[in-house]
């Protein structure tokens, strides 16, 4: 069930049931969109009460998020962008397989491909059969995040979720440094 309100301090809000809902979560989209998720047995009530509790949150969320936008490079003209994008694509494809290589040797992890592509949206992903796409848009990352993600992929061959056990191994896997490298690559957008 999706219920749209608009809230007094924080306008558009959409309120989500869904099975799938461990507990409320709040999301702040990119663009400052407000989403509320919450399990059936939660009332949209109880939900909203908790919305009403972490507006202050809410607000340092979007205020973050409209700082983070101003720091990044204004948009390239289309032609510009096609070919930076050709370049990113070159050069992950002559860096990435390598170097994926490299770390499931160290690691000990296996996985059974791995793609190139330009998502923009997560630096890698994992999927059930153990195939591994990587955005080229890691790239624009020092080597060492670009390490860290794809660790991070690797790790999702042995477990598909982000659950303690997943974290724990990334976190022996990168030194004990997992909570460090992922506050790093926060700092860095997709773009």
């Amino acid at each position: 069930m999706i219920s749209v309100v608009d809230h007094p301090r924080l306008g558009r809000v959409i309120l989500s049931q869904s099975p799938r809902a461990r507990r409320i979560a709040i999301r702040v989209g990119a663009s400052g969109d407000v989403r509320v998720s919450f399990p059936r047995g939660i009332s949209q009530r109880k939900a909203s009460a908790f919305l009403e509790s972490k507006i202050a949150w809410v607000e340092h969320a979007r205020e973050r998020l409209a700082v983070r936008r101003a720091a990044l490079p204004p948009a390239l003209p289309p032609e510009e962008e096609k070919a930076r994008i050709e370049e990113l694509r070159r050069a992950a494809k002559a860096d990435l397989p390598g170097r994926i290589e490299r770390l499931a040797r160290q690691t000990g992890l296996r996985y059974a491909k791995m793609t190139v592509r330009a998502a923009r949206t997560k630096w890698g992903s994992c999927s059930g059969k153990g195939n591994i796409s990587l955005s080229l848009f890691l790239m624009t990352l020092p080597e060492h995040l670009r390490d860290f993600v794809i660790v991070h992929e690797l790790c999702h061959t042995v477990h598909h979720n982000h659950s303690p056990r997943f974290h724990a191994l990334v976190d022996t896997l990168v030194g004990g440094r997992e909570k460090i490298l992922a506050r790093e690559l926060r700092a860095f957008s997709i773009r």
